[in-house]
């Protein structure tokens, strides 16, 4: 047996290599780091898995003795038992036994059963921690807790809830779609929300409508580029001219009692032609001020969505990714429904600000962002760049879509903190006979926030807010030059179908949960 002197040694158990092999390098003499590689104990997923005792009982294979307050039976998988029993043999050279899992109910639960399987005779305690950097585990240490067993039972009712609805149908799944597919809690409700909308695109009825482009130069044909543009038609005859908004979103058909010229393609051909020979003049022009916010940092589903649109992650790949990131100490835990900074992160990101951008981009406060998701509560800080100097892509050497996803999060943070875009929409009124025709532009007055991030959009056809539409400067009873005159044929679209972000989304808001 080795001496008191030769022990002397605290065992820290995490979840993975990676994350034991960051951590190990901010912890003093004396620590010895180990990995349980997940969960070490789970409900049985196989016949094979079940113990010899409960091996008769009509609920063994589900894992949940429904019949006696829904007991959970868990076991220990065969390719985890050579994990225990190299952490029970780590465990009998330490004097104390530190449980470093994620803070969230996830790792609280892997911490219990760490517990449940090793059944220490040392000291035991819990730490926890949002980032994995020298100060956070140096703080972790400093304020060690006990397992809470809310956390635990929380998860518990999860995965009971999951294994109840899940195990019993996604033998269906295997049967009519593919093998290998699992149902849940999330999978059957985004299953349900998917068949719904294929029904509401199946009754969809298209239907079309024609309007007419202007492309038009101030003063002359002959204008130079930076003074043409375009106008879309408006009315005719008084008459406004039917957009997609007239349009039944879920039908495709006109809405009930709209009142307006739903023109096909001869009318806007006609009407083409009889415009080709009229005299074109400015009408009424307004300038309007406007502001854009920035966004929040990141959660988890925020961070899924931007990753889909941006990047084509897939939610799980973008998880993978956040995980990798989290575990070399590159950012903050990834699965969080908060979007609220700490002080750290804001003078960090403040910091950054001022040096990259100047100090007309600081806000002359910091900002707050509130959490408005009830359920929020797995971690206490949104998404961000760890450490206290928000340091950029280029300095950590990142490459690939790990350099991607982490200046996706770098960019949100800083932009969160920074001032708010000031643009100006102006518009003008076209005339052309009896028509009426709206030119739209936008000029960016102070780009703000835009210098550092801009959402992205479910549809790739959509300007990002970021770029600016410039108008020439017109004036009311300009003269105008008409350089074609496009008639353009619509159709009615079908509900979209969903895009991982925007199904993602959805479940949010329903209160469903994420992926």
């Amino acid at each position: 047996m080795p001496t008191k002197a030769e022990r002397g040694t605290r065992l820290v158990i995490v979840e993975s290599p990676t994350k034991a092999k960051t951590i190990r390098g901010f912890l003093p003499p004396g620590y010895e780091v180990a990995a349980s590689m997940g969960h070490v104990r789970d409900l049985p997923e196989s016949a094979s898995d079940i113990p010899a005792a409960q091996k008769g009982e009509d609920w063994a294979r589900l894992g949940v003795d429904v019949a006696h307050g829904f007991k959970p039976l868990y076991v220990v998988p065969g390719p985890k038992r050579k994990v225990v029993g190299e952490l029970r043999d780590q465990l009998k050279r330490a004097d104390e036994l530190i449980l470093a899992t994620d803070e969230d109910r996830e790792g609280e639960s892997i911490g219990w059963h760490l517990l449940e399987v090793l059944k220490p005779r040392v000291p035991v305690s819990r730490i926890v921690f949002h980032e994995i950097t020298p100060e956070a585990i140096r703080a972790a240490l400093e304020s060690p807790r006990q397992v809470d067993d809310n956390l635990v039972r929380a998860q518990e009712t999860r995965r009971i809830v999951d294994r109840l609805v899940g195990y019993t149908v996604s033998p269906l799944l295997w049967k009519k779609i593919a093998s290998g597919l699992s149902a849940g809690r999330v999978q059957s409700v985004a299953v349900r929300l998917l068949v719904e909308r294929e029904r509401e695109r199946r009754a969809f009825r298209s239907a079309s409508y024609w309007d007419l482009k202007a492309h038009l130069a101030k003063g002359s044909t002959a204008a130079p580029p930076a003074d043409r543009f375009t106008a879309q038609l408006v009315s005719v005859a008084g008459k406004r001219v039917a957009t997609g908004k007239d349009f039944d979103e879920t039908t495709g058909r006109l809405r009930e009692g709209a009142n307006v010229a739903v023109f096909r393609e001869a009318e806007a051909r006609e009407l083409a032609k009889r415009l080709d020979k009229a005299s074109w003049r400015v009408g009424e022009t307004e300038e309007k001020p406007s502001v854009r916010r920035p966004y929040p940092p990141f959660t988890t589903s925020t961070l899924q969505q931007e990753a889909n649109r941006k990047l084509r992650l897939s939610a799980r790949e973008t998880m993978r990714i956040a995980q990798r990131l989290y575990e070399e100490g590159y950012i903050t835990y990834m699965r969080t429904d908060s979007v609220n900074l700490s002080q750290q992160a804001i003078d960090a990101a403040r910091s950054r600000i001022r040096r990259l951008y100047g100090d007309a981009y600081l806000t002359p406060k910091p900002r707050q962002y509130t959490t408005k998701s009830k359920g929020a509560q797995e971690a206490h800080e949104a998404i961000r760049p760890a450490g206290t100097e928000m340091r950029t892509v280029e300095e950590l050497r990142l490459s690939g879509k790990e350099a991607a996803l982490y200046e996706l999060i770098w960019k949100r943070t800083v932009a969160s903190q920074m001032e708010d875009a000031r643009l100006t929409q102006i518009t003008a009124q076209i005339h052309a006979d009896d028509a009426l025709f709206r030119a739209s532009g936008r000029r960016i007055d102070f780009p703000g926030f835009f210098r550092a991030y801009v959402e992205g959009s479910d549809d790739p056809d959509a300007a990002l807010e970021d770029r600016e539409e410039p108008l020439p400067t017109l004036a009311k009873g300009d003269p105008l030059g008409l350089l074609k005159l496009e008639p353009l044929g619509h159709e009615t679209q079908p509900p979209a179908r969903y895009t991982e972000a925007t199904l993602v989304k959805t479940l949010e808001a329903e209160g469903i949960g994420r992926p």
